[in-house]
This record gives C-alpha cells, structure tokens and sequence, in this order.
C-alpha cells in the first residue's frame, strides 16, 4: 500500500489526541512500540493489514491516517444505528474548547451572513483571535458607535469519523477589538499567516454545546 501525505505525523497526532503512549498503540495494533517508533519518526510503507490494524488502535480511519480525505468536508461517514445527543452545561463546553485551536466566527457582514474560521484561545473565560487591521472582519465587527459593540456567533467542533461521534460548542456575545494595551499576554499564531496584528476578543454571553455519541 502506498503511503500518501505524512503518514508519521499523522500517527503521532492521533496518538496524542487520545492520550496514549507509544507501547499502548502498539499492544492495541498488535506491533512492535519500535516499529511504531519507526513509522512516527521515518517515511514508511506498511503493508494493508499493518494499516488497518493502526487505524483501529488509532481510532481513526486508514484514508485519514494516509491523508486520502484532507480536501474533503468532514462527517461523510455513516451515522450508528442507534446515536445519543445530550445537551452540555457552560462548564462542559469550556473545557472542551479550552485547549483553543480552530473555531468558526459567524456574523452579519457587509456582503450577507458570513462564516470564517479562525486560530483561538481562550484566555479567562473569553475568546481571543487575530484578524488583519482594516480588512473586512475588522470593518464588519465595528459599529461606529463608542462603547457598542456586535454580537456574532463563535463556533468550535470535534467531529470522530471512525466512531461516527463528535461535539459542537457555540459561544454568542459581544466581539471587543482590544487596543495595545488590552492584549493580552497569550500567543494566536494564525495559520493564514500574513499580518493579522489585530485582537478580537469575545465575551461569552450564551454557550451551548451538544455531544453524539454512540453506546
């Protein structure tokens, strides 16, 4: 089977999501912890079975862990024949997104209704990501009235393809654009690159979040 995309960042990555070590994946794929070393840390081809073994003790699928479905939206897998959804409390969803990564900003912008997805963290209790000074987030998030502010919609997911699971935290409330000295002492690192100097921070007013898991 040829290996397409970076087959050992891949492993590793599914690995730490899931919190285990290198002897845990190995028992769980029935191989060797230095072969799995190996395959972590050197271009390799394993054979199919080696792959399949893998991606179940991953807890992912083998197109995943090959890079097959990079271009292709999320959740194209069939739902379980008996799912659960529960509602999560404010506490829930918080942790959830506390460890920030990406999340979707929603707002009413000058063109329509308009989704963007954004690097984030979450510095006490709020929402902070950087946009470009004076593109059009900055503008769409401005009233032009001191002391008013918008409130759009910040959107964080966790969708498991291989389990047909996942969760979705929504956050609503009022976007601050923080001024030099209201940065706070964290470090966003857009993934777009390109000078994104501006801090946009989201006081939480109304968080929900749901949660699909299968018994």
């Amino acid at each position: 089977m040829a290996a397409t995309g970076d087959l050992g960042r891949r492993i590793a990555h599914h690995r730490e999501r899931l919190g285990l070590t290198l002897e845990q994946v190995a028992d769980r794929a029935d191989m060797s912890p230095g072969y799995l070393q190996y395959l972590e840390q050197h271009p390799g081809t394993p054979t199919a079975e080696a792959m399949y073994r893998l991606a179940g003790a991953l807890e992912t699928t083998v197109e995943d862990l090959l890079g097959g479905g990079v271009d292709r939206p999320p959740g194209r897998g069939r739902a379980r024949l008996a799912p659960t959804m529960e509602s999560l409390d404010r506490e829930e969803c918080l942790k959830l997104i506390e460890p920030g990564g990406i999340g979707r900003v929603a707002f009413n912008g000058s063109h329509g209704p308009t989704v963007l997805p954004v690097n984030y963290q979450l510095r006490e209790g709020s929402i902070v990501f950087r946009t470009a000074s004076g593109g059009p987030m900055d503008q769409d998030l401005r009233t032009g009235l001191e002391g008013v502010e918008i409130k759009i919609g910040f959107e964080v997911d966790r969708i498991d393809e291989a389990q047909s699971e996942g969760w979705s935290v929504l956050v609503q409330g009022p976007a601050h654009h923080l001024p030099p000295d209201e940065i706070p002492e964290v470090t966003v690192i857009p993934w777009a690159g390109g000078a994104r100097h501006l801090y946009i921070r989201i006081s939480p007013q109304q968080v929900t979040g749901r949660r699909i898991y299968n018994l």
